[in-house]
This record gives C-alpha cells, sequence and structure tokens, in this order.
C-alpha cells in the first residue's frame, strides 16, 4: 500500500481567518478546490471546507459577506503522518466523518489528502468490474 507522499497536495492553500465566508466560497470556486486551511499570525488553526460552508453558513442563514470563516471553520485539523497508508487515510476520513486531512511530518503540516484524491487512487489500483451497458 502506498504513503500518502505521492498522494497528497503539497501546495497548502491558506485564508486568513477573519476572511469572509464568501471570499473563501469565491477562492474555492475559482481554484477549483473543496477547502482552504485557516491562517491566523502565520499559523495554521483551522480549515474550512465547502461542507462547513453549506451546513454551518448558508442552512443557518448566516450572512457570508461580513460572518468570517473562523466563525464556521473546523478546528482543530484533523492529520495523519506521511508515513501512513492511503488505507489509513480512508479509514480516518470514514471514523471521524470528514473529506479533507491535513498530512504531517514530524508534526509539521506538510500537505492535504482529500476524497477526492483516495478516489482517484483506488481507480487506479484497482481492477476494472463494472461495464457500461
Amino acid at each position: 500500500m502506498s504513503s500518502l507522499t505521492n498522494l497528497m497536495r503539497k501546495d497548502l492553500r491558506t485564508i486568513p481567518d477573519d476572511a469572509s465566508i464568501r471570499e473563501a466560497a469565491r477562492r474555492m470556486r475559482d481554484e477549483r478546490i473543496g477547502s482552504l486551511f485557516v491562517e491566523k499570525a502565520g499559523d495554521l488553526i483551522g480549515i474550512v471546507t465547502e461542507t462547513d460552508i453549506v451546513r454551518r453558513a448558508v442552512a443557518e442563514g448566516v450572512d457570508l459577506g461580513k460572518a468570517a470563516v473562523n466563525s464556521i471553520m473546523t478546528s482543530p485539523i484533523l492529520t495523519l503522518e506521511v508515513t501512513r497508508t492511503v488505507q489509513d487515510a480512508h479509514d480516518m476520513m470514514g471514523d471521524f466523518g470528514v473529506r479533507h486531512l491535513g498530512v504531517t511530518d514530524k508534526g509539521k503540516l506538510v500537505g492535504l489528502i482529500s476524497v477526492r484524491d483516495l478516489l482517484v487512487y483506488f481507480k487506479q489500483v484497482s481492477e476494472p468490474r463494472i461495464t457500461q451497458d
């Protein structure tokens, strides 16, 4: 089983903790990503995801232009070490019900793995079983 090094995204996309939820949503749309790490004074303090925006802001009627991402972010960031396997990431996402995990190297955040990354990986390593009629 492959380690996370080959699969994780190494370019950590961040947003200031006081940025608006609307700004985060626009960045996710424009950059075609599903999450942003939330940064305050140079430290990563959380992660905001599309799911956070929908469930914690839109569904609650929050003013997306005024409310800051720190009001809906997930904190602390769930992480696993880079030496762990793809299956470990899969299991952890399932256990915690999340779609994004930070990847650490000796405790330092160095990457991100998403459920989409896992789908691509498992598709590459599995044998085709389903055909279309």
